[in-house]
């Protein structure tokens, strides 16, 4: 008999942020796989099982060993954020097929927005919100750059950065024509969790020679740093458009 993997959305970090369908398949799995740092935060909820780490491997030793790990009993992989962004994670779950079942989870950029309490796409003041990174445009010939990407009524959020702070900003300020809000959003749902919240003119100052993005450093471990940029992130909602979607979108009509 075959068991199933499991992929589980395991949020920025914080197991409080687990969804209780994947508390449930991780508590039921004995073998699972997990990523550094979440071995900690999720710490009480993986005693006594086996750990494993699915970046030390290669892929066809690793499919291997998954497949026969799933003769013994089901198997659980705790995904950084889910598998909906930048997840390392498609090529197995492809490989897997219909042993894979994907469970979703809370996103870095879910956890961010929440950390700053707002709405990202704010009528009247965003009118769409890219998600994007400087990393993978680079991977692409042809690919717009972040000056092409900003602009304003654009909420832009930036994953696994790769530029010189002072770099993106430029690019940034170039493409909003202004000074708008930008947001760092640094090890969300992790120990030493924070937000650096500027505008393009002032976050050079504020941030000063911190390395967020770990451009400095030999070690190629994650950043674990999101950014946000855009007008959203400090506006206020205009409440009249409360009474307007009360009167001519959510009103009951009353049909008798």
């Amino acid at each position: 008999m075959s068991h199933l993997a499991y992929f589980l959305g395991a949020g920025p970090g914080d197991p409080e942020l687990l969804t209780r369908r994947a508390e449930r398949l991780l508590r039921e799995c004995q073998v699972v796989y997990v990523s550094p740092l979440y071995d900690q935060t999720f710490g009480e909820l993986l005693a006594g099982k086996e750990l494993f780490i699915p970046f030390e491997y290669y892929f066809a030793d690793l499919t291997t060993l998954i497949r026969e790990q799933l003769t013994k009993g089901p198997v659980a992989f705790l995904v950084p954020g889910d598998m909906t962004f930048y997840s390392p994670f498609q090529a197995l779950v492809d490989a897997l097929g219909d042993q894979a079942v994907v469970v979703p989870g809370v996103g870095s950029a879910n956890a961010a927005s929440a950390l700053l309490k707002k709405t990202l796409d704010l009528p009247g003041i965003s009118s769409r919100t890219v998600l994007t990174s400087p990393r993978t445009l680079g991977e692409v010939p042809g690919a717009p750059s972040m000056r092409d990407l900003a602009a304003p009524g654009v909420t832009l959020l930036i994953y696994m950065n790769n530029l010189p702070l002072a770099d993106l900003v430029d690019q940034l300020r170039q493409g909003y024509g202004k000074d708008v809000p930008i947001a760092l959003a640094h090890r969300v749902g992790l120990p030493e969790e924070e937000i650096v919240l500027a505008t393009l003119d002032s976050i050079l100052d504020k941030v000063g020679s911190r390395d967020f993005f770990n451009l400095d450093n030999s070690s190629r471990r994650p950043a674990l740093t999101l950014l946000l940029v855009g007008e959203s992130l400090t506006a206020q909602a205009d409440p009249t458009w409360w009474d307007y979607r009360r009167d001519h979108i959510w009103k009951f009509q009353d049909k008798s």
